[in-house]
């Protein structure tokens, strides 16, 4: 008798958190509570979302995905408030095109079933697959191919020479469910963010501009307190229809210097072109920081930035005494073109 085991399916979560306000330490303890579920976590901090590998803890639990899923939410709203948004499947992608489809406080789970794959994928825009971005979506539209199911039914060697060889692959497979790449777990990087979430969906560019200097004061002042510089930074905004756009960009030199936190965002914000848009919520978030003693600070003939210093000390020792708000310099943002 043949006594060979079928291996265990395998279930990929993709999980999003959705808190009023967003800081590290919040972001942390929602890691904790999905930890207590599976320590197989890789941690997504610039979207504030997560893969977790739930195949084992299926067994350990002794609950089907859903279940398991449940009692998670249910932690996460019990412990700090915070909905989320989740989606399961087999793979990575499947989990991450489940979770993007599922409104906060909701889930969508995918069983490893080739029907039910299948159901799910080939209805989906071209665009909904990971990997196929606008310009990608828009020159396969150009062959007729619009849907995941379309990609799926397109001969490899057509999509090659549309797409190219690996792009092409990459397609093919995850449109027939294939995807390999396993879940990393690992600790949240150390990064700095903070974020602003408006009391109704905001159309204004100058209001856009406004918070997002907040936010860039608010991180400058922290990363001095700290002791610390940032390498890199990353602008997320959320749409009214639960979509978002996220950028990063490194900058010329680490810093803490809030004027070169703010050219660096101000080139974010104006890159993503927010004039009709209608925005919930803006982030930004300072990655790869570093000890402030390892800055280089390049010597200058003008005196204006080591006045703007100066300035930057005088109002982090008002902020430290009274209250962190958004007073600052008003030269510390360019100004709108």
């Amino acid at each position: 008798m043949n006594t060979t085991s079928r291996p265990r399916p395998r279930a990929i979560l993709r999980i999003h958190f959705h808190p009023a306000e967003r800081n590290d330490e919040l972001y942390g303890q929602l890691l904790a509570v999905v930890d207590g579920i599976s320590s197989r976590v890789e941690p997504l901090p610039a979207d504030w979302s997560a893969y977790v590998d739930l195949t084992g803890a299926l067994t350990y639990w002794g609950r089907d995905a859903e279940g398991l899923i449940a009692v998670l939410r249910l932690r996460l709203l019990a412990l700090h408030g915070v909905q989320c948004s989740a989606g399961a499947g087999p793979t990575r992608s499947i989990a991450a095109m489940a979770a993007d489809a599922t409104p906060p406080g909701a889930a969508t789970v995918v069983q490893d079933d080739p029907y039910e794959i299948a159901a799910f994928l080939r209805t989906k825009p071209a665009s909904a697959l990971p990997g196929i971005g606008p310009r990608t979506a828009k020159t396969l539209a150009r062959y007729g191919i619009t849907s995941v199911g379309d990609i799926a039914d397109t001969r490899l060697p057509t999509l090659q020479r549309i797409l190219g060889t690996a792009a092409a692959r990459q397609a093919h497979d995850r449109a027939h469910g294939i995807d390999e790449r396993p879940v990393v777990p690992g600790s949240s990087p150390r990064a700095l963010s903070s974020g602003h979430r408006f009391d109704r969906d905001e159309l204004d560019p100058d209001q856009h501009r406004r918070t997002v200097l907040g936010l860039v004061q608010d991180l400058g002042r922290r990363l001095r307190t700290n002791g610390e510089i940032t390498q890199a930074l990353t602008l997320t905004v959320a749409y009214a229809d639960r979509t978002q756009t996220t950028r990063t960009r490194s900058l010329s030199e680490p810093t803490a210097h809030t004027p070169a936190l703010a050219a660096t965002t101000h080139a974010l914000l104006t890159c993503l072109g927010l004039q009709r848009a209608r925005v919930r919520s803006i982030s930004l978030r300072a990655e790869r920081l570093r000890p402030a003693e390892e800055t280089v600070h390049q010597l200058t003939l003008d005196d204006r930035d080591e006045r703007l210093r100066r300035l930057e000390t005088a109002l982090d020792k008002a902020a430290a005494r009274y209250r962190p708000g958004i007073v600052g310099a008003a030269s510390t943002l360019p100004p709108a073109r």
